[in-house]
């Protein structure tokens, strides 16, 4: 049972469809982020879509992997053969070290396996899978469709646009070729794509009828509610590296004005923004525990209905488990947290653990299990 706070912040229950749920990264509360095992554990539990993000190898593959750099996500540190490729280089105008897989080819990259980045969660598998490219994914989910007889879509997300083409690497291009190979170029395709940066949306809205999404990304939170921004998280990428003084003096916060829907309208057909942009937290006095467990609800904001008078779909991201990413006023219950989002009138949840997405959307409608 929620607590009376988070009671006061609720609304009726969504009157038309259900939520999408959307294995991000796969099922990645449970094994290795953006691996076919983690994507089909992801389908085996519910989920209607599948995450791949995407970045570029070597010989301009795309492969599913969170960042360029594989450090965190891959056992690539723990390779002698290639140690020398260690360096350090600016991703969207910050230091970055690691092992990046522009500098790699797909034949050395199917050579290392996936591990998971998250502490916490089951390190007994790493080491295990291979790197998955955007092709491997896309038969993935033609085959679990035929095998369950329900539609499984793919999200994929352009991950630093702007970075892969200074390296020459541009990911766009690839990416509608692969979804023409796989006839799923067209605008009932069971797909999203979605990205932080605008430029790469807008390019890709003049070659393709696949749904978009635009990203919308923040920093912090403050005391008081409000989104902080700071650097990589304060804006678009390729708005700070146009040159443009309009577009420097932004924040991703434009985004959720009133100007930004309308703008958004004209390339896009949603919004993926931080579910901190829907319902805020607050400082706790009297909060304990890690993170967020030490904050409390503030009553949502009007974006969701801003957005959908616009015609605009909003899916949010992203949901966990651990008690940690749990303010207070769920008690400590995740199925709270997804409720009130389900009863806000989100089109789709971005969620490491999508059994329990696909749980809480079940108890939308209990009547109906019957």
């Amino acid at each position: 049972m929620l607590a009376p706070s988070a009671q006061a912040f609720w609304h009726t229950p969504k009157p038309t469809g259900d939520p999408l749920v959307i294995g991000h990264r796969g099922a990645s509360g449970y094994l290795p982020e953006h691996t076919l095992e983690a994507y089909a554990l992801a389908i085996k539990q519910g989920a209607d879509y599948i995450e791949p993000d995407l970045v570029s190898t070597k010989d301009g593959v795309l492969i599913a992997r969170h960042e360029p750099n594989m450090i965190a996500t891959t056992d690539v540190a723990d390779r002698p053969e290639f140690a020398s490729r260690k360096k350090t280089v600016m991703v969207d105008g910050v230091p970055d070290t690691g092992f990046f897989a522009g500098d790699f080819t797909l034949a050395e990259i199917k050579t290392l396996r996936a591990k998971q980045a998250f502490g916490e969660r089951p390190q007994r598998f790493n080491g295990r899978f291979k790197i998955p490219t955007l092709d491997e994914v896309i038969d993935l989910a033609k085959r679990k469709t035929r095998q369950t007889g329900r539609t499984i879509g793919i999200y994929p997300e352009t991950k630093h646009p702007t970075f892969h083409q200074q390296i020459g690497l541009p990911l766009e291009a690839k990416l509608v070729a692969s979804l023409k190979r796989a006839g799923w170029n067209r605008r009932n395709a069971p797909v999203f794509i979605q990205s932080f940066e605008q430029g790469n949306l807008k390019q890709l809205n003049r070659v393709t009828d696949v749904r978009l999404v635009q990203l919308v990304d923040g920093d912090d939170v403050a005391d008081d509610g409000t989104i902080t921004y700071a650097p990589p998280f304060d804006r678009p990428y390729d708005w700070t590296a146009s040159g443009d003084p309009v577009l420097q003096a932004r924040t991703f916060g434009y985004f959720t004005t009133n100007a930004g829907l309308d703008e958004i309208r004209t390339y896009a057909d949603g919004i993926g923004p931080w579910k901190r942009y829907i319902v805020p937290t607050l400082k706790n006095p009297l909060g304990t525990g890690p993170g967020e467990a030490a904050r409390k609800l503030a009553p949502p904001t009007d974006l969701i209905q801003r957005a959908h008078a616009r015609r605009l779909l909003v899916h949010t991201w992203t949901f966990r488990n651990e008690q940690r990413r749990l303010p207070a006023d769920y008690g400590g219950d995740p199925i709270n947290e997804y409720l009130q989002f389900y009863e806000l009138g989100i089109d789709g949840v971005f969620s490491d653990f999508p059994n329990t997405a696909v749980a809480a959307r079940d108890l939308l409608d209990p009547d109906a299990l019957l």
